[in-house]
């Protein structure tokens, strides 16, 4: 169990690290929107490239943020009802939800989103917008995404199984602050030396 602990921590850092980099990409995506609509209106002039920009950004974000979501727990559930449920019971719902709805899921994706991708890249897609941007580094995205979620699902059946087995402590039974704390603790194993904000 310590082999796949460590192979989760992996997992862990590197999507953690890449989910904080690229959050960032929702203040380039206001930024260009911003400009975009003062261009529009103090010009009369835009482009689609602009439009698809924003929307490439904003696909970038969802994808590449959602395995850092699904580490800290901040993934859409019905606390109403979980909150009611056992940590036992809650516990076996996440592993059955893992191994039969978001790993199956996440499959599908690669499976179907990889032919896409390559057709795409193979005919260096364009938009259909005049003036847009080409349309394979978007479908690319999708691929990615999904394959990082992939192993993230991994991870998280991993921790999952040693938290009930008494192998680890719940890094989400205390709360955001102790998640956070996880997550940093994750990014140290990574790179020690850089300084966190």
């Amino acid at each position: 169990m310590s082999l796949l602990l460590a192979i989760s921590r992996i997992i862990d850092a590197i999507n953690t690290r890449i989910g904080k980099w690229c959050a960032w990409l929702i203040l380039a995506a206001i930024v260009v929107s911003a400009l975009n609509a003062i261009v529009r209106k103090v010009f009369d002039t835009s482009s689609n490239a602009w439009l698809e920009l924003q929307w490439v950004l904003f696909g970038v974000v969802f994808l590449m943020c959602a395995p850092w979501t699904l580490i800290a727990n901040e993934h859409i559930r019905i606390d109403i009802v979980n909150s009611q449920l056992s940590k036992r019971v809650r516990d076996w719902i996440d592993i059955i939800g893992h191994v039969f709805f978001l790993l199956p899921f996440t499959i599908v994706m690669i499976v179907t989103s990889a032919p896409f991708a390559e057709r795409s890249w193979l005919i260096n897609e364009q938009s259909s917008s005049a003036g847009g941007l080409p349309q394979w580094p978007a479908k690319f995205l999708i691929l990615i995404g999904f394959i990082l979620l992939f192993f993230q699902a991994i991870s998280e059946l991993i921790k999952r199984i040693a938290i009930m087995r008494g192998d680890i402590d719940d890094p989400h039974a205390g709360g955001a602050g102790q998640a956070e704390a996880e997550v940093e603790r994750l990014l140290e194993t990574i790179d020690p030396n850089v300084s966190r904000p």
